[in-house]
């Protein structure tokens, strides 16, 4: 795969907490356009991984680059979604303002959002179904719209590659197809979405590629290439027998 087609490429990526290796030796090519799981037990470093690649986790060895440049020079390409008990939901603040949030990248630490930036934050709402919500305390969401709320700051950013960390995680069936749907809106669109995902019955669904994960890379790949019994069960540890071809 040549370096231009690739959205993400980490080399020799190693990381560790107090000596112990919580990732090992992760060599990872994402292509431009496709949307990605991340699949793995818990403490299989799939977190770890995405943190890693945006600098908020320093690794001990390895490097990252966003369409063949490091991160630090790419940010305004990315936008992350995190998990949602790692944000302080009694923050006083609006759904709205919350949204507004992720123009601020793009406009520096100067500049105010204006009409332009508040008209798309408001459009943000309206596609994630949150524009009645607006005025509504973050505090006051239950778990499904605060997590649109935060889908709606990440699409404002309009980035080439989104980051998500368990973005289904407690939240209702309409809440996950509406999400779904969004996310495959955007890979039409020709955006690179990496989603770290537990249910391993909607990864052939919802998901064109996949990686097993489980402190070293298991396996990377289409879907219909590796979702498969043999390394569900390297990854796992259990014989996993998942329907591909429903």
């Amino acid at each position: 795969m040549t370096e231009e087609k690739l959205a993400i490429s980490v080399d020799d990526l190693t990381v560790a907490y107090d000596y112990k290796p919580v990732l090992w030796d992760i060599d990872l090519e994402v292509p431009e356009g496709v949307l990605m799981a991340i699949v793995g037990p818990n403490g299989a470093g799939k977190s770890t991984l995405i943190k890693s690649i945006l600098g908020i986790i320093k690794p001990i060895a390895g490097s990252v680059s966003i369409f063949g440049k490091p991160y630090k020079n790419q940010r305004k390409l990315v936008a992350y979604v995190p998990q949602k008990g790692s944000v302080d939901w009694d923050f006083p603040t609006t759904a709205a303002d919350v949204v507004l949030m992720g123009t601020y990248g793009s406009l520096g630490w100067i500049r105010r959002p204006g009409q332009k930036e508040k008209k798309a934050a408001l459009e943000a709402l309206e596609k994630v179904g949150m524009l009645p919500f607006k005025n509504r305390q973050i505090s006051q969401l239950s778990g499904g719209q605060q997590q649109r709320v935060f889908l709606a700051r990440a699409l404002v950013q309009d980035a080439s590659i989104y980051f998500m960390d368990e973005p289904f995680q407690g939240v209702d069936a309409t809440t996950e197809i509406a999400i779904i749907n969004i996310l495959k809106e955007l890979r039409k669109a020709g955006k690179t979405l990496v989603v770290v995902h537990h249910d391993l019955q909607t990864v052939p669904e919802y998901f064109d590629w996949v990686t097993f994960l489980n402190v070293k890379k298991i396996a990377t790949g289409p879907i219909k290439e590796v979702f498969n019994d043999d390394n569900l069960t390297k990854t796992y540890g259990i014989n996993y027998k998942v329907a591909v071809n429903k």
